[in-house]
């Protein structure tokens, strides 16, 4: 049986069907039982159909600019 944290590290293999069947069989019987894990899966599955509808068109300047001075002060945080 496939623990919780295993079932998140391969959720994306199960949904794009890149699993041997041995796998596929051992995650859906670990959703079986664990409704914390259905309703991950279910989670993912509405934000990848959410995020497929988004347009493809890149962010405006000012809001790429922002990102990325965003980023560019959080990596410069120590750790």
């Amino acid at each position: 049986m496939l623990t919780c944290q295993q079932v998140t590290e391969l959720v994306t293999r199960y949904l794009e069907g890149q699993m041997e069947w041995r796998q596929r069989v051992a995650f859906r019987c670990h959703l079986v039982v664990c409704p914390h894990c259905r309703r991950y899966v279910r989670q993912m599955r509405v934000t990848i159909a959410t995020l497929g509808t988004l347009p493809e068109e890149p962010p405006p300047p000012q809001v790429r600019k922002a990102l990325l001075e965003h980023y560019r002060a959080w990596r410069r945080e120590p750790e």
